[in-house]
């Protein structure tokens, strides 16, 4: 359920009887002829869908991430790493504050990452708290399921083309675009950046039908679901 389709009374009713919630991190970035909120959307979504069945409380999604490689393309917000680990202490010790102990961190963009790395430490000050960091997009069965798919995937490409993410008026090349050279692209600054990517997309073609993105997206729910009911260390 939905945080914002809830008032604080049925929060604290919640937290009498579970200790669960679901704390989505997205990103405002370029994904080429996709939404600027992509990552934030898919976030959001596949944790609304794994926790509808469940009862349990989904946050808004965090929309701002650490994503300086992309600032040369309009629309795209960058945080600073400091920022952002700060607002990560600030977002999860308010929660536990309240009384949250078991969350469950559904993070849609990879430069995100270094909040992973830094979960440790907030875990060392809050030992009575479980917090799982999960990457929707490459966990093992539905990074199996894209791969089986179709092996060409990246980011802006097929694999983020959902009809939650396409926008209509956008137009593009259908052409399978080859992979970038990611170890050139790390190198460049921003400007450098736009200038290899084109449209945005590192590989692939722009998208694929929408059953076989069904099926990806279900895959992605079911494995989300299973961490919220049984993926808590004791």
């Amino acid at each position: 359920m939905r945080v914002q389709d809830l008032n604080w009374e049925g929060v604290e009713a919640f937290l009498r009887r579970d200790d669960r919630a679901v704390l989505p991190l997205g990103c405002t970035e370029q994904h080429a002829r996709l939404s600027l909120a992509t990552d934030s959307l898919l976030a959001e979504r596949v944790s609304v869908e794994a926790a509808e069945h469940l009862g349990i409380p989904v946050f808004p999604a965090l929309p701002y991430g650490i994503t300086p490689t992309f600032t040369a393309y309009p629309g795209t917000v960058s945080l600073r790493v400091g920022t952002y680990l700060a607002l990560l202490d600030d977002l999860l010790s308010g929660l536990h504050a309240q009384g949250f102990r078991r969350l469950l961190i559904v993070n849609g963009h990879g430069g995100n990452s270094p909040g992973q790395g830094w979960l440790g430490e907030w875990l060392a000050r809050h030992p009575d708290a479980r917090v799982q960091w999960h990457n929707w997009w490459n966990a093992p069965r539905t990074w199996a399921a894209v791969q089986a798919t179709d092996p060409l995937a990246s980011h802006a490409s097929w694999m983020e083309n959902f009809p939650w993410t396409r926008l209509e008026e956008a137009s593009g090349s259908a052409e399978r675009k080859p992979m970038v050279d990611l170890a050139r692209m790390r190198q460049l600054p921003p400007a450098g950046v736009r200038a290899l990517l084109g449209d945005g997309n590192f590989g692939g073609l722009p998208g694929r039908p929408d059953a076989e993105m069904e099926a990806i997206w279900q895959e992605a729910v079911a494995e989300t679901r299973e961490l919220l009911e049984g993926g808590w260390a004791s």
